[in-house]
Formats: C-alpha cells, structure tokens, sequence
C-alpha cells in the first residue's frame, strides 16, 4: 500500500509540473485506477506541499506525543498507587491519556471501588483469636462458667466517614480493602453489656 502511495506521488508530480491542478491530477489517476486512486483532498495536499518547495514524496513527520507506552512502566505506576487516575499515570509517562485508557484496557485492568473494612486482622490475630475460643470452650466444658459471665461488646460509630476511592484491579480479582486503623478523639464506641440473656445498655 505505502509504495502504490509514492507511485501516485510521482504521478502528481508528474502532473505538477506539467501545470495541471490537484482536481485535474485526480481524474487522470481515477481514469487509470478507479476507486484505488487518492482523494481530490489527498491529492491537494500534496499539491500544497509542491508549491511550498517540498518535492519530497514520503510522509512528513508527525509531531506530538507517542502514542506508544511500555506497559512495565504503567503496572509499576499502578502497583505503587493503585488509586492513580489515568491523567496522573499520563502525565507521568508524558502521553495522552486516552492513550493510557486504551492500554490498561489492553492489559485488563479496571477500577473497583474500595471495601471498607473497621481493622485490618494479620493471620496472627486470627490464629489468636481461635486460640483463646478453643480454650475458653474447654474449660467452660470442666467449669461451666460461660452462663453466669457477664459480658460487654462495643460498636465504634466513625466520626469522621471514611471516602472510598477506587482503586485499579484486574477484571477477576477482587476489590482492595480499606481499613482505619487509627480512630480519633471524636469517634464514639456504644457499648453493649449482657447477663446470660439479659442485655443492658
């Protein structure tokens, strides 16, 4: 295709210097290869560049941003904040970004938005937390001593909500997880006591 292109070229050319003008030059390219042939526009273009002095017949430069990105470098922009929108990783990486929609497109990554979660447990705290049930249990089994416990559970109410965002993911994976994990002077715990079956606020 790029070389019938410089063919047609060399016939505008041709024409160029024979005195014809861009709409003549297109009919005799029309006559001869019929839908093949360049556009009336195409054809004025390039006759626009033969009266500026250009009689060169390969594409002129493009200028501007590429349109190519190297998709290591987006994955790591993304695996440091996954929160990043697709102008930050853009500007970053200096293209445009729907150049940067496209590419993660591509690579299957789409935003989810974040679950918010009170604490986020370690394995430890949950191999702790089963621990101390366990033995708990057994030792009620010896000493029933669960019935006539008195206890207290909290619930602490945020005072400040917490704004999800969200954050960037493959299509199969799961949302990210959000956790406060420092509550301030202003949050609230209501607290909730029981006996047995009894409960008191």
């Amino acid at each position: 295709m790029e070389k019938q292109d410089v063919h047609f070229r060399h016939i505008l050319l041709y024409y160029f210097r024979k005195g014809k003008n861009a709409s003549q030059a297109q009919k005799k390219l029309c006559a001869v290869y019929g839908d093949e042939a360049l556009k009336e526009k195409q054809c004025r273009n390039w006759f626009e560049r033969f009266r500026s002095g250009d009689f060169s017949l390969k594409n002129a430069q493009r200028s501007g941003r590429p349109v190519e990105v190297d998709e290591t470098h987006i994955k790591a922009i993304i695996d440091s904040d996954r929160h990043s929108t697709t102008r930050d990783i853009a500007e970053k990486l200096n293209v445009s970004h729907t150049c940067i929609e496209k590419k993660l497109k591509t690579l299957g990554y789409v935003k989810k938005l974040d679950l918010w979660i009170p604490h986020q447990l370690k394995e430890i705290h949950l191999t702790q937390r089963i621990s101390i049930c366990d033995s708990l249990l057994k030792r009620n089994e010896n000493d029933p001593f669960l019935k006539n416990l008195v206890t207290g559970d909290e619930k602490w109410i945020v005072y400040k909500n917490v704004t999800r965002k969200r954050s960037w993911v493959k299509q199969d994976q799961p949302a990210q997880t959000t956790s406060n994990q420092r509550f301030t002077k202003k949050d609230y715990a209501v607290s909730l006591v029981g006996l047995q079956r009894n409960f008191v606020f």
